[in-house]
């Protein structure tokens, strides 16, 4: 058995201890002392509440190791599950709920490339988005992801096998506008050029 490395992170050691000392039994489950958190595949950060402090680690964390981040919280708000999102957070584990089993379900889903979140902490966070598409985006005519409706309609006809002038005329568009719709895509995601944009929008399923 390929047993998974997790290194524990926390601001006091018996919330670390704590932690450590529940998996360490566990035959899946590889714990790294300190000084060995480079190997890691999963890091459990343990936190009271995701403050300013904790979220500035977190990107730490996320800049400075390829693990993946599961976040163990005494308590967490919309405001908080939020930014545990853009940190780059693939799970929530709350501490109250942090039994051995929840914990490594948590980490056998992050190295699966799967989320784990508690099921109301889901809906609150689908809630959230739904309200930024509708109260932000959808008044700019922007996607969650970045792009507008114009361009999604350009990159799915270009997926399509249609070029810049037959695409301009499905579209009522002029060439020039194409263009410039694709010069916008590319220059602001950092793409290399339409083919890659047109990549790009079929991996996050845009088109």
């Amino acid at each position: 058995m390929n047993r998974v490395p997790v290194w524990v992170h926390a601001d006091d050691p018996i919330s670390r201890q704590g932690v450590e000392s529940q998996l360490r039994s566990r035959p899946e489950l590889r714990m790294l002392a300190p000084g060995e958190e480079q190997d890691a595949a999963v890091a459990l950060v343990v936190v009271d509440s995701l403050d300013e402090a904790a979220a500035r680690e977190l990107r730490r964390l996320g800049r400075t190791s390829t693990a993946k981040l599961v976040l163990v919280p005494a308590r967490i708000d919309d405001a908080g599950l939020a930014t545990a999102v853009e940190c780059g957070v693939v799970g929530v584990v709350r501490r109250g709920e942090a039994s051995a089993e929840n914990l490594v379900h948590a980490v056998s889903s992050a190295v699966r490339g799967e989320g784990a979140i508690p099921a109301d902490l889901l809906g609150r966070l689908l809630a959230q988005m739904g309200r930024l598409q509708r109260q932000v985006l959808d008044p700019r005519g922007l996607t969650l992801l970045g792009l507008t409706t114009r361009e999604i309609d350009v990159l799915r006809l270009l997926a399509d096998g249609f070029d810049t002038r037959e695409v301009a005329e499905k579209l009522s568009y002029s060439e020039r506008t194409v263009k410039n719709v694709l010069h916008d895509i590319t220059s602001r995601l950092c793409l290399r050029n339409r083919t890659h944009a047109v990549a790009y929008a079929l991996r996050q399923g845009l088109i």
